[in-house]
């Protein structure tokens, strides 16, 4: 069921954001009204006790001359009702005069007794609806009683407080519709990212570039932009083993058909059979380097932990000392005394990669020997001193499916996939041929970055200890 396009617009950000921000600003400001306020009438209290104060000091001799002047009255007449002096004629001022014991001597015509319910003490006091200002005479014992109402106080106070919120409530829809308009217009580069972003798939992977992104956007272009680097790797990588696949898969598996068809046409002969067991072998080796290769060059980083080159070394050469040809002709040296050199990377991947350097030094050296050298430091090498190579072709050995000769067996896989490796581990792939001093004979030597580690270094659980064995013979 769907919302409706009213509910979608509800959900904007813009519109989120400007829902949020005037219930932010219009509470912050219903705050600042009440303060106000709150400071207006403590202002407007202040003022009414100052004019209190004022007009007490002023009518407390006016009063007492008039007391003074009046004729004798007797004790129950009860306080004299004093007329309002001429300079106050235009206001009601409310006041009496009292004697020390609460004798009521004399007060104004529009007074009431129940208007100074307090105590008779100098200062302010209130009743539920007087303020009431004690004044002592300082050479008299008399006091006069000055009273004002509240009303007027809160009158005022209540009209200062409802224009506050008057103004409030007019302001608070055109300030809503600024801050939402102010809102879209600065979400529109995240729409232009968002529109940026929609575009991208499998046929267009570039990296997004918008000008005048705020740094929140920009961290986000930029995380975006590796991500679509490492997608378009991981399809290059993809696209790639396809390719290669189709490459190398194609010649053996026609070769292991056709073998197999020829045995099926004129009866199994070993020769055919044979033939197709070789095909299918050589198949499988193709498809190992495939994986390989896959794996060298995904976007899965590699392991940095402190593997020990020597048992590295010493796992590699075991497995090619299985072999009947191989084990007359390879030599493991450990250029080294003591623990074995220990270098930051990925076990299975260096071993992949001195694997296929062994693999094309025996394939490519004829009869002659091969050796496996580690050290001095964090260096492995491999050397054969076999024909070798021309010096000019030694970096296109590096790229797929180069092989030394066109006229000789080989995957073209091999060194590619050792240079990847290298890379990967930030470390230096240098080839030499010929030899120093030599007609011929060819160098492969990886440089690794060394670390400092404990003397067992992580290395896989089915890798044998570190115990370099001489090739049974």
């Amino acid at each position: 069921m769907s919302a409706g396009p009213n509910a979608e617009r509800a959900q904007s950000l813009a519109g989120r954001l400007a829902r949020t921000l005037i219930l932010w600003v219009g509470g912050v400001w219903l705050l600042c009204v009440l303060g106000v306020a709150w400071y207006t009438d403590s202002e407007i209290n202040h003022n009414f006790d100052n004019e209190i104060v004022e007009v007490a000091h002023r009518m407390f001799d006016i009063a007492l001359q008039h007391l003074d002047q009046a004729p004798a009255r007797a004790a129950d007449a009860g306080p004299l009702i004093l007329p309002s002096p001429g300079s106050f004629a235009d206001a009601d001022v409310l006041y009496q005069l009292v004697a020390p014991g609460g004798q009521v001597l004399a007060r104004s015509a529009e007074a009431r007794p129940e208007q100074f319910d307090v105590p008779l003490a100098q200062g302010f006091a209130n009743t539920p609806a007087w303020r009431v200002y004690t004044l002592i005479h300082p050479t008299r014992t008399i006091y006069l009683q000055v009273a004002d109402p509240l009303q007027e106080r809160r009158e005022a106070a209540n009209r200062t407080l409802t224009g506050l919120i008057l103004t409030m409530l007019a302001m608070l829809p055109p300030l809503a519709l600024l801050l939402r308009r102010i809102a879209r217009r600065e979400l529109r580069m995240l729409d232009q990212l968002t529109h940026e972003i929609s575009l991208r798939g499998g046929q267009l992977l570039t990296p997004i570039a918008l000008a005048g992104l705020p740094r929140e956007l920009r961290s986000v272009e930029d995380h975006v932009n590796r991500l679509l680097e490492r997608l378009a790797h991981a399809l290059d990588v993809e696209r790639a083993l396809a390719a290669n696949a189709a490459h190398e898969l194609r010649t053996p598996l026609a070769a292991a058909r056709l073998r197999l068809q020829t045995a099926l046409e004129h009866g199994l002969s070993q020769g055919d059979v044979q033939a197709a067991i070789n095909a299918l072998h050589t198949l499988g080796l193709r498809t190992e380097k495939l994986l390989q290769l896959s794996r060298a060059e995904s976007s899965a980083p590699f392991a940095r932990q402190p593997v020990d080159l020597g048992q590295l070394a010493t796992t590699v050469a075991q497995e090619f000392w299985q072999d009947d040809v191989a084990v007359d002709r390879l030599d493991l040296v450990l250029d080294y005394a003591g623990p074995g050199p220990i270098a930051l990377g990925d076990f299975d991947a260096l071993a992949i990669a001195l694997r296929n350097l062994v693999e094309n030094a025996l394939h490519y050296a004829g009869s002659s020997a091969v050796e496996l050298i580690v050290g001095p430091g964090s260096m492995l090498t491999v050397r054969d001193h076999g024909p070798g190579v021309d010096g000019a072709r030694l970096q296109a050995l590096q790229q797929r499916h180069v092989r030394d000769s066109a006229e000789r067996a080989g995957y073209g896989l091999g060194l590619s996939i050792v240079a990847t490796i290298a890379a990967k581990h930030g470390a230096g792939l240098t080839l030499t041929s010929p030899l120093p001093g030599e007609s011929g004979g060819f160098e492969a030597r990886l440089r690794l970055g060394a670390a400092t580690a404990p003397a067992h270094a992580s290395s896989p659980a089915a890798a044998p200890p570190f115990a370099p064995e001489s090739p049974p013979r």
